[in-house]
């Protein structure tokens, strides 16, 4: 299997490296990131300077871009022989429900997809993980079945991994997106100069938490997999949304 490895927490992250040599004993590994701390950079790419790659040996790079950059440009650039698969992860912290949209990890999939290739985002529950293996074990799992993956050629698959040792896992479950409350205001403060500075405040709490929900899996002790996809239509609203439509049209005309 050949295999494109990317990431939000930068190059040097230890979840991307232990997940590179793991891969590494079966697969084609070509690993890009950012050069450093990406996280929240969602599906931003850079427009208005220029990308610089950087090569570290042994197929492993980095640019001075986002998440999303470094797939892209992996994908349209630096790649001879097409991946069979895009990677993004290992992620230091949960990326759960709402927090799809605003995480690079899950972007850097979501670029891999976009561009025409199945991808996984893998992330493990805790910001100072202590069982990455767990996360890997996951990976593995998933990637000697992932040939018969029934909508293969549409699959973004968001993984979170509890942070507790494998025998301590208690399957896999499917799952679908969970919901926080809004997130918490922003915090204001003064430089030491008195100027106003201010800092983006905390995500909400789990709102919608319950059963079935990627939130609720991993709380249990579940590896949780969310099938996610680029679409972004609110299909149940189309009919509402066209009568709305036709309301305004025929109030115009009269």
């Amino acid at each position: 299997m050949n295999i494109l490895l990317s990431n939000d927490d930068g190059y040097l992250a230890p979840g991307i490296n232990i997940l590179r040599d793991a891969l590494l004993k079966q697969a084609s590994v070509t690993m890009i990131a950012p050069d450093r701390n990406r996280s929240g950079a969602s599906n931003s790419l850079t427009l208005e300077t220029p990308l610089r790659l950087s090569n570290h040996g042994n197929n492993i790079y980095s640019i001075n871009g986002t998440p999303t950059d470094s797939v892209h440009l992996g994908l349209t650039a630096l790649y001879k022989q097409e991946p069979d698969i895009v990677i993004s992860g290992i992620n230091a912290g949960a990326n759960l429900g709402d927090d799809v949209l605003y995480s690079g990890t899950v972007a850097a999939a979501m670029e891999g997809r976009f561009l025409g290739y199945p991808a996984l985002a893998v992330s493990t529950t805790s910001f100072q993980p202590q069982h990455f293996e767990s996360a890997v074990q996951a990976v593995e799992l998933i990637l000697a079945d992932i040939k018969s993956y029934p909508d293969n050629t549409n699959m973004i698959l968001n993984i979170n991994v509890p942070d507790l040792p494998w025998n301590k896992i208690k399957g896999l479950q499917v799952t679908r997106l969970g919901q926080r409350h809004r997130a918490e205001p922003v915090y204001k403060m003064q430089d030491p100069r008195g100027e106003d500075i201010y800092w983006v405040g905390p995500p909400g709490e789990e709102q919608d938490a319950g059963v079935g929900t990627d939130f609720y899996a991993v709380k249990q002790g579940f590896v949780s997999i969310t099938p996610i996809h680029i679409d972004l239509t609110r299909h149940q609203a189309l009919k509402s949304t066209k009568n709305w439509v036709a309301k305004i049209k025929n109030d115009k005309e009269t």
